[in-house]
């Protein structure tokens, strides 16, 4: 079997091994097994590139080796050293620049494919040119992700005079270049072709960072999900320029996968998939007023929290981003336990967009030992909640908020959410009063069965548990 026969074959067990990762990671009992397929498909991947490099390289193998191994240290040192070093809170940020890196990665390619071919073929021209548009809106729709996630810029959408407008004539810009490319290109002016290609990609550049820019902060995890398709259709882009059949496969179904959830998101949050993808489009100009929420809230301690769990027989608790910031999740798995030792019946509603990622509450629970078989998602647990007795919401807002169904005029009206306020008793962990990341009110807080936890989350699970 000659070496090129042998790498085909590698990418094709690499291949499924990539659509059975993905198949894994649709439930919390098998994803572990996803990851580790996934690990193994691009260890396989890695080393028939690596063997095909050495194989078609014009340069001694030695130098070839020499810069690959350069190259994978440099790069396994980078994302150890970034891994190691971030926060489970911090994930989404991260994800979103190495979002950027496949973009930047797509433009390069790109430029590197062009410089070096003869241009004699249209299709590959064309690969090229929107290789090269995709990863660049990619790159820097990705950095602008990064800033708002972590709060580095304002999270508040950019509203620009003409917004829809500006896209639409950056994106027909974009096709006016690429006639006049295809034009320089097929005809031998090299210069041309190229300076019509620098011209695209600062177009394209400046389309991704309006793009994101136009979208506000609590469409974030969207955008996030939309950023890995717009990474996957970079990196086919980029398999089809250097005539790679893993790459496109891959970019695939990072593309496909990445747009479905994004889909499934705008479902759960009640936005437009389509004002999201297009940064804003047929979005209203303005923010619609809450209605006012009138009421006093009620306090409560942890010894007065452990006596209404000593005295119930089922408790949900619904855990937010406030669990992962307080990292609270050992103490809640602890107390999850000695309920359970006492008979009581203890189940996790989880929202499909609680925290700031898919599946972010999910990995807290995992990771703290909380048996998959108590964690339900909001469609499951929703329809018990009237007959439970005790709700924890362990730093939650806006995924628990009625105004989403009792106030049209809320910016979150039709968002579904965990209907915790039709159980028995609910108690509602917070640090204040503040309102959540889509800086609404919660009506909830001032419901004649709600009670507040205030203060760090952690710190008065492990109080109840005390008390208990």
């Amino acid at each position: 079997m000659t070496v090129l026969s042998a790498v085909q074959a590698t990418y094709v067990i690499a291949g499924v091994l990539f659509i059975l990762s993905l198949a894994g990671l649709s439930k919390q009992e098998s994803a572990r097994r996803g990851n580790v397929l996934g690990i193994l498909g691009m260890a396989l991947a890695i080393v028939a590139t690596i063997a095909l490099a050495l194989e078609t390289s014009e340069r001694p193998w030695q130098v070839t080796a020499a810069l690959i191994l350069v190259v994978l240290l440099v790069g396994a040192g980078v994302g150890t050293w970034r891994v190691r070093r971030v926060e489970m809170t911090q994930m989404p940020e991260l994800i979103a620049l190495l979002h950027s890196f496949v973009g930047l990665a797509a433009v390069l390619v790109g430029f590197g494919s062009f410089l070096t071919s003869d241009h004699a073929e249209t299709v590959h021209l064309v690969e090229v040119y929107l290789g090269v548009l995709i990863g660049a809106v990619t790159f820097t729709g990705s950095i602008v992700a990064n800033l708002k996630l972590s709060a580095r810029i304002r999270s508040a959408p950019l509203t620009l005079p003409g917004r829809n407008w500006l896209n639409l004539a950056m994106l027909v810009v974009s096709a006016v270049l690429l006639a006049w490319f295809l034009d320089a290109a097929r005809g031998g002016a090299d210069g041309a072709a190229l300076t019509a290609l620098v011209l695209m990609t600062l177009v394209a550049l400046a389309l991704g960072w309006h793009l994101v820019a136009s979208i506000g902060g609590g469409d974030m995890p969207v955008v996030v999900s939309m950023l890995n398709s717009y990474s996957g259709w970079a990196a086919a882009a980029a398999g089809f320029m250097l005539g790679n059949d893993l790459l496109i496969i891959t970019g695939a179904l990072v593309g496909s996968s990445g747009a479905i959830l994004s889909y499934l998101m705008c479902q759960a949050m009640n936005r437009s998939f389509v004002s999201v993808i297009l940064g804003g489009f047929g979005a209203e100009t303005g923010t619609v007023a809450a209605q006012g929420v009138d009421g006093e809230h009620r306090e409560t301690f942890p010894a007065e929290v452990a006596e209404l769990l000593t005295a119930a027989r089922s408790v949900a608790i619904v855990p937010g981003y406030g669990m992962a910031v307080a990292k609270a999740q050992y103490p809640v798995a602890d107390l999850t336990e000695k309920l359970r030792a006492r008979g009581v019946e203890v189940r996790f509603g989880i929202h499909p967009v609680a925290g700031r990622l898919p599946g972010h509450m999910n990995v807290l629970l995992a990771e703290a030992k909380v048996p998959y078989d108590v964690v339900l998602g909001m469609d499951e647990i929703n329809g018990d909640l009237p007959a439970t007795d005790v709700v924890l919401v362990i730093g939650a807002n806006d995924t628990v908020n009625p105004a989403a169904q009792d106030d049209p005029g809320s910016p979150i009206a039709g968002m579904p959410v965990l209907e915790v306020w039709k159980a028995r008793d609910v108690v509602v962990f917070k640090r204040s009063m503040a309102t959540g990341y889509a800086g609404v009110q919660n009506p909830l807080f001032f419901r004649e069965n709600t009670a507040m936890l205030f203060g760090d989350a952690k710190d008065q699970v492990e109080k109840i548990i005390q008390s208990l």
